[in-house]
């Protein structure tokens, strides 16, 4: 299960060092129980690219869970979609919209990207207001931080 920290690291890694960038199944079950599926089958696993970016935009998966913005921040709770679909626009304005405010995405540590059910509450918007004050998250507004 990809939701298990004790697994779900070590698959995903597996997958991406495989060459995927984003780790969700196609088909009949869909995010991590499709994957779960195809390997439990033994059976490739399809990869059909569901979130579309301009070429013109760069973005770092990386950057974002590194701070603590979890997978349904933009993907939506995947865990409950019988088709994989995107959620969020994506936009250049959605994005600075969250860069601007991003206390209501900011997961406090030990809560993982992957948790589809974790929520904000008033102790985790405090805690990510004060890493924002103290600097150790400074979401980018600057054109060259996407255009590259």
């Amino acid at each position: 299960d990809f939701n298990d920290p004790s697994t779900g690291k070590q698959a995903g890694q597996s997958m991406i060092d495989d060459g995927a960038d984003i780790i969700f199944g196609v088909g009949g079950n869909t995010g991590n129980g499709g994957a779960l599926a195809a390997h439990e089958a033994g059976l490739p696993v399809r990869w059909e690219k569901v979130h579309l970016l301009p070429d013109y935009a760069y973005f770092n998966h990386a950057v974002h869970v590194d701070v603590g913005v979890g997978c349904s921040s933009c993907h939506g709770r995947m865990d409950q979609m019988e088709v994989v679909r995107q959620a969020e626009p994506l936009s250049m304005g959605w994005c600075l919209e969250c860069h601007r405010a991003p206390e209501q995405h900011l997961r406090p540590d030990g809560v993982g990207a992957t948790d589809m059910t974790w929520q904000p509450d008033d102790g985790s918007v405090a805690s990510a207001r004060e890493r924002l004050a103290r600097g150790e998250i400074n979401p980018p507004e600057h054109c060259s931080a996407c255009h590259r």
